[in-house]
């Protein structure tokens, strides 16, 4: 019976050190973790990446200072990005040269253009190929959509599928 008690005592305490060195360590970093939780907020700098589109073309988010940017996060498999990319393909046709879309995908490995040509897609699909956007946006649901502004600045996030007006809105709402 002390042999238990013992082994429990070690391994509540092996479990509070392993707590404590993983609260630690973001605290190094900076990282907090309500923003991993969260994701990023509102009034950051939007963090630069470069990826590869569908087409093939490199697109910098930095080189887009200047332009209102709408940052979408989608796989092929989520429902409600699905149901989302009709809206974001009217609204890409319908804003001036001031504002991109992207639509960062997470699961290249799979049939995107396929499901590009199928929704008629025309705007940028960038494909986050290892993962490191996703992981640089702290991306924990999908769809999530970031609104930056022309200075590169987050002003507003959404997550879920968004209806079109919803998308003008946030748009329009951009300095």
């Amino acid at each position: 019976m002390a042999k238990k008690w013992i082994a429990a005592g070690l391994l509540i305490a092996l479990t509070a050190i392993a707590i404590f060195q993983a609260v630690d360590k973001k605290e190094e970093t900076g990282v907090k973790s309500e923003a991993i939780v969260d994701g990023l907020k509102p009034g950051v700098k939007a963090p630069d990446f470069e990826l590869k589109t569908l087409k093939g073309d490199t697109i910098k988010l930095s080189s887009l200072k200047g332009k209102k940017v709408m940052l979408n996060f989608w796989a092929t498999w989520c429902g409600p990005c699905k149901a989302e990319m009709p809206a974001m393909q009217q609204l890409s046709t319908e804003v001036g040269d001031d504002v991109v879309i992207l639509a960062v995908n997470i699961d290249p490995q799979l049939d995107v253009q396929g499901f590009v040509d199928e929704n008629g897609i025309t705007f940028p699909i960038p494909l986050d190929v290892d993962d490191k956007v996703n992981a640089l946006y702290q991306i924990i649901a999908i769809p999530t959509t970031y609104f930056i502004d022309s200075n590169g600045i987050i002003q507003d996030v959404f997550k879920g599928a968004m209806p079109h007006d919803a998308m003008v809105q946030y748009v329009n709402d951009l300095k």
